[in-house]
């Protein structure tokens, strides 16, 4: 396994703290054991871990990782039964592969990136810069450059983008009400929205107006048909591509959501993260008269930035500006009535001041996270975190940009701090892994797209920049 450096992790419940030592903890001879809530812990080690006959040693003691050997003879004696690898014993293998050699340039720009993002197949990445581009790279063919887009109504900076499932548009936002969508591959086929150009304007604004608010945040459904999106205005909005118009807007938070996401396929379900330090849950099919929440999750002491779902309509993370991420079971929010109110430091600005030291280890009195990851850096904007790739890694682990130029990787269960890559100059707001191999593409404020990757040997060593190596260790 990995060198990993222990990080802290406040969970709840220590009833399996034996099967978190087999996990691959590296734990200080003086440091305490550490455990996560028992039912997250239980569900994504069902996601990455072998056969139980493969785990045993000789001695009958369970030991964590196996070895590729010890995998192929067990696939070969068939100890699962079913002949091959499970998905499970996949993920065993693949999430041992961290991608931390590189980088290796993928683009360099005269304006800051602000986006990185794999298509959901792994074929196309885009990714969104400050200066009005929006590159797409075809990764199937060698990271063929194969479009760039000039962001129309661009205000600032292009705040976010998505890829619509079937890889055919993109959806772009800034800091106005106006999303545009923009034919990406063409197919012989209606197109939706009667999208027919390179551009379609759709505006969210209704009659407030075309600059009254801008959008943070955007992202299409499972399906393809609706966008979602968080806004400076305090709400959230769904736009109906099909009937091409705004379908639902929920007057939603206190202050800027700078994050919306779906909770999982179905569509029914949205998470929100504001400026207000909240992290809500939208059931749309019981949304009454006065668009309350199904539920609020409290616990960061400062706003949100990012949420990512784990896709099970249960489990998420959250990026907050009090540098931390949070992983959160709906299964234990609060109602909206019973929410008590915010702890945010009013005086502190994340966008020109440091976090305060004294700050940095304080605990919500009502925090209802399951737990909580600490070592990267959020100021300057809005610096996004993610579960792990699914079937390469069975969401193991949890990758963040930070403003202190790295993109850092943690365990999920042990909370122990997997990798640190060291490349960029500047903030990086943004990073995205390949669904399907051990690659990791990192933007940041200085231009830079950089790709990361899982090292031939066992030793390498990674050039960050000229005047400055580092060597990674594999044991």
């Amino acid at each position: 396994m990995y060198a990993m450096s222990r990080l802290e992790i406040e969970p709840e419940s220590c009833e399996e703290e034996e099967s978190l030592h087999e996990v691959g903890n590296s734990q200080g001879p003086n440091e305490l054991p550490i455990c996560l809530d028992h039912e997250i812990a239980h569900l994504t080690n069902l996601k990455s871990r072998p056969h139980e006959h493969l785990i045993r040693d000789f001695h009958g003691r369970r030991a964590l990782p196996v070895s590729p050997v010890k995998m192929l003879a067990g696939r070969e004696s068939n100890y699962s039964g079913r002949g091959r690898f499970s998905s499970a014993d996949c993920c065993h293998m693949l999430s041992r592969y961290v991608p931390v050699s590189g980088p290796v340039p993928v683009d360099q720009m005269t304006s800051p990136a602000y986006v990185s993002q794999f298509s959901a197949d792994g074929s196309l990445f885009v990714a969104g810069f400050q200066g009005s581009h929006i590159r797409i790279y075809n990764v199937d063919k060698g990271w063929k450059f194969q479009k760039n887009i000039l962001a129309k109504s661009l205000r600032w900076t292009i705040t976010d983008t998505s890829l619509s499932p079937d890889q055919r548009y993109l959806v772009y936002a800034s800091m106005s009400p106006i999303v545009h969508i923009v034919v990406v591959r063409s197919a012989a086929m209606d197109s939706l929205a009667k999208v027919t150009d390179i551009h379609e304007g759709l505006d969210f604004s209704a009659d407030s107006g075309p600059y009254s608010f801008g959008i943070f945040s955007v992202k299409f459904s499972t399906d393809g048909r609706e966008l979602v999106a968080g806004s400076s205005d305090d709400s959230i909005y769904v736009y109906d591509l099909v009937a091409n118009k705004l379908s639902l807007r929920i007057p939603a938070h206190e202050s800027d959501v700078n994050t919306v996401c779906f909770a999982d396929g179905s569509g029914h379900m949205i998470y929100s993260g504001s400026d207000d330090t909240y992290c809500k849950v939208w059931d749309r099919r019981c949304l009454s008269a006065r668009n309350k929440p199904a539920g609020v999750l409290m616990g960061h002491l400062e706003g949100i930035t990012f949420i990512d779902s784990r896709g099970d309509g249960r489990y998420f993370i959250s990026n907050g500006k009090d540098q931390t991420i949070k992983l959160w079971d709906i299964g234990k929010m609060g109602s909206d009535i019973t929410c008590r109110p915010g702890f945010r430091n009013h005086e502190w600005d994340y966008r020109w001041m440091d976090y305060p030291l004294q700050n940095r280890h304080l605990k919500h009195p009502f925090d209802r996270s399951v737990a909580t990851y600490r070592g990267h850096s959020v100021l300057l904007t809005l610096i996004r975190c993610y579960f792990s790739p699914a079937h390469s890694t069975g969401q193991k682990y949890i990758y963040t940009g930070s403003h202190d130029s790295h993109v850092y990787i943690y365990d999920v269960v042990t909370g122990a701090r997997v990798a640190a890559l060291e490349h960029h100059r500047s903030t990086v707001r943004d990073c995205s892994w390949h669904p399907d191999y051990p690659t990791i593409v990192s933007s940041s404020w200085d231009g830079d797209i950089v790709k990361w990757e899982f090292p031939a040997n066992g030793e390498i060593e990674i050039p960050v920049t000229k005047k400055r190596i580092r060597r990674w260790h594999f044991y």
